[in-house]
């Protein structure tokens, strides 16, 4: 069993134990990661006020860190409350020194500012924040009051750029104080950009809930997932960790305390809306039975689409691709042949990957679009899908991460497929297979039934594709024609593995898939 990963906090130690290095700890613990704490600042604060800050001398940081380096060094490093600007510069030669050896992430928490108003930064070090810091940063997670500090006014997607363009990597502006229903984070990853929202839990106890972000977030790069889906996982954590009913002995806000289990409640899986202008309102779930069951079939020929139908399955996909030199009669006439020949019996679906104003106009069931096609859609043309999707067009959804899984939340599929599952020849991609174990967690926590993809050569493979518990395994080279398995070898196997399927018993994390 490997050791638990190593994140250093470089912060503030919070005499009241609701924010600063207090925090950081309850958020690696949940994240599963071992934390080192490296006071940078000792504070004498309670739950309402911080009162004084007390800054380490330079000597004693540097010592620090000097310790752990020769025994614990980091896979990541966090950074809070900075008392002043030499202290960042001893930060930023250590973060140096250490990437000279190893790749070492830098999460740069920017605390500007007391809860209470109280400037916790002079000219100097924020001079420094920008020259230095935030330039070796590999995320950088101000809130919107910090951020405006570090670049100025402006709408919250224009100041993650700024902040890039001083070299961070990635952004994500916190928006957990502000106010309206859902509580709104921008993010900016070279992965993913849009809102991660979820519904605002009413709380006093929030105390610490940019620490935990934070760490939460240097947590799962730790663990070996990218920015995107580390922020996914920081803004689970953060949000799981604020309690309403909590008593609390302070007369202040308490503090956030994030759980073990919280990455296992489906509930706090937020969603990625990729439009700069901030949703007002959560995404209904679709209320219609789920489409696709059972054995999922893909073809590129229509008549091959009828033979499945009429050996007994019940969900086919038909996979059709435009040459590009294709002349437009030419593809129309094309697929309206190839859809009016797949003739499926009464209680069949078909599915068309891709083009969903044909689908509409073919009376094709569902449409299945991958997120490359989700982003290259113009606000006309979501428009016009939501009105489709209005007028009973049923719509699937590619996932392989935890941000595409998000970004599924906010479009409310009808099914979501995670693959690959097993490694697969029929589609280059740079995702890492899922396994069992991922596809076990997204039918635990996808937003809507899960369909597994990628890999399923052999019937066993699909009947442990249902014992997951997932909604529908699909099947490509396996029932194409001259295949050594029929539809029935196919059928029984699904139906093996479903009778022993437990969807209860996802692991606790998904692993990175990318």
């Amino acid at each position: 069993m490997s050791a638990e990963p190593v994140v250093w906090s470089i912060a503030g130690l919070d005499s009241g134990g609701g924010a600063g290095l207090s925090a950081d700890q309850r958020a690696a613990d949940a994240a599963g990661v071992h934390l080192c704490p490296v006071a940078a600042a000792l504070t004498a604060q309670n739950s309402r006020a911080v009162e004084a800050v007390f800054p380490v001398p330079v000597e004693q940081l540097q010592a620090q860190l000097d310790a752990l380096a020769t025994d614990l060094p980091p896979a990541v490093i966090k950074t809070g409350l900075l008392g002043s600007a030499a202290q960042l510069a001893v930060v930023t030669r250590v973060v140096d020194r250490l990437r000279e050896h190893r790749p070492v992430a830098l999460v740069v928490d920017p605390v500007l500012r007391a809860s209470t108003g109280a400037s916790l930064a002079d000219e100097a070090l924020l001079r420094a924040y920008r020259d230095e810091l935030l330039p070796r940063a590999t995320v950088a997670t101000p809130n919107r009051r910090e951020a405006q500090r570090l670049v100025g006014p402006g709408p919250v997607p224009q100041q993650a750029r700024a902040l890039q363009a001083l070299g961070v990597g990635s952004v994500c502006i916190t928006g957990g104080d502000e106010g309206g229903p859902l509580s709104l984070d921008w993010l900016a990853t070279p992965q993913a950009s849009g809102w991660l929202a979820l519904p605002r839990r009413p709380t006093g106890h929030n105390h610490g809930t940019g620490c935990c972000f934070a760490t939460g977030l240097a947590g799962a790069l730790a663990r070996g997932f990218v920015a995107a889906d580390a922020a996914i996982v920081a803004k689970m954590l953060t949000t799981g960790g604020l309690d309403a009913e909590r008593d609390f002995a302070g007369g202040g806000a308490g503090p956030v305390r994030p759980t073990l289990g919280f990455m296992r409640d489906r509930t706090l899986l937020p969603a990625l809306f990729d439009d700069e202008a901030p949703p007002d309102a959560w995404p209904p779930a679709p209320q219609a039975p789920p489409p696709v069951t059972g054995v999922y079939a893909i073809t590129d020929d229509g008549r091959h689409a009828a033979q499945l139908f009429a050996a007994g399955i019940a969900t086919v996909q038909l996979r059709l691709k435009r040459e590009a030199t294709e002349p437009e009669a030419h593809w129309q006439a094309r697929l309206r042949e190839q859809v009016l020949a797949a003739q499926r019996p009464a209680g069949a679906t078909l599915v068309l990957n891709d083009h969903w104003r044909e689908a509409l106009a073919l009376a094709v069931d569902v449409v299945h679009l991958g997120q490359e096609d989700l982003l290259a859609l113009s606000p006309q043309d979501r428009a016009d899908l939501a009105r489709a999707r209005r007028r009973g067009l049923r719509l699937g959804l590619s996932t392989h991460s935890l941000w595409e899984l998000a970004r599924a939340v906010a479009w409310a599929p009808d099914y979501v497929a995670c693959g690959p599952v097993w490694p697969t020849l029929t589609k280059v991609m740079p995702w890492r297979p899922q396994g069992l174990a991922n596809l076990g967690w997204w039918s635990a926590m996808a937003p809507a039934p899960v369909v597994g993809i990628g890999g399923v050569l052999a019937p066993d493979q699909l009947a442990e594709v249902a014992a997951t518990g997932a909604q529908a395994g699909c099947v490509v080279r396996g029932l194409a024609p001259g295949s050594p398995h029929g539809a029935d070898t196919w059928l029984r196997a699904w139906r093996r593995g479903h009778a022993r399927s437990e969807p209860t018993c996802a692991p606790a994390w998904p692993r990175p898939s990318l």
